[in-house]
């Protein structure tokens, strides 16, 4: 059996590991032979791949940061038109099994060929933990690991200054970085995509703490978190070259409101 293999989306911790590990497995159990397709989904349309094989190489993915295939985004549009392509570059190769490993897009790229009878075993990647029937999606941790260390760095900061402080973390239509992060560090508020906030209410929420005493306030807010209707006029970015919404940076422009609101130093890091 002939394996095809490609990381697809943003890159993040682990990646390199689950090739190796499927590399290694292929060859040791099952005597299958892997082939790495190059950045992504574009590598299968334009037919650049690489063999990939069970030696020192192989082992030394395991530490290595990045993707050794490298990663690109495609347009989905293209990618839809351009599945007769990647179906006959499959062919070309003699894949029998493609395991596409990727986010939210390039898992729903592989919905698309397994829908055309084509083999697929989707690996879920993503750091926002956001893919349906799974619960912890790798790179999620490390996310987590490294936004609540921060977090915990900026209470020390915030109460040496008696500041607000706002954190923007990842999370575009989930807010399992911001929430995890937020309870894991001790934040005393946290804003995510999937429930409007009130900027009275977040006004309200500091003025309480520094009137009883606190000295600081730490605030976690997802990139994707959204005002509620009335609630504060939002500079929207437009759309990117691949149709997702373009953030602006919704914490600067809450702290500039809630500062102008309770005359209070809101940073935002």
């Amino acid at each position: 059996m002939r394996i095809g293999l490609l990381t697809g989306g943003g890159d993040c911790p682990g990646l390199n590991a689950v090739i190796r590990a499927v590399v290694r497995t292929c060859d040791s159990r099952y005597g299958s032979s892997v082939v790495g397709f190059q950045n992504g989904f574009r590598g299968l349309l334009e037919n650049r791949r690489i063999q990939l094989h069970n030696d020192d190489r192989n082992d030394r993915l395991l530490t290595k940061g990045g993707t050794m295939l490298g990663t690109a985004r495609v347009h989905p549009e293209k990618l839809r038109a351009g599945l007769t392509q990647i179906m006959q570059s499959l062919d070309d190769n003699g894949i029998d099994v493609l395991i596409p490993i990727g986010g939210e897009g390039t898992l729903t790229a592989a919905h698309w060929l397994s829908e055309e009878n084509v083999p697929v075993v989707g690996v879920p990647k993503t750091i926002d933990n956001d893919i349906d029937c799974t619960d912890v999606t790798f790179g999620h941790d490390t996310a987590l690991m490294v936004a609540t260390d921060a977090i915990d760095r900026l209470h020390s900061t915030a109460e040496s200054h008696q500041r607000v402080m706002l954190v923007e973390v990842m999370g575009r239509h989930a807010g399992w970085i911001a929430l995890n992060a937020g309870l894991a560090s001790g934040a005393h508020m946290t804003l995510i995509p999937e429930q409007p906030f009130d900027v009275e209410e977040v006004c309200r929420l500091v003025k309480r703490r520094f009137q009883r005493g606190d000295s600081h306030f730490i605030c976690v807010v997802a990139e994707g978190a959204k005002p509620a209707e009335g609630s504060m006029k939002l500079v929207e970015g437009g759309m990117d070259e691949f149709g997702h919404e373009r953030f602006t940076g919704v914490a600067a422009q809450l702290a500039a409101e809630v500062e102008k609101r309770i005359n209070k130093d809101v940073r935002v890091t």
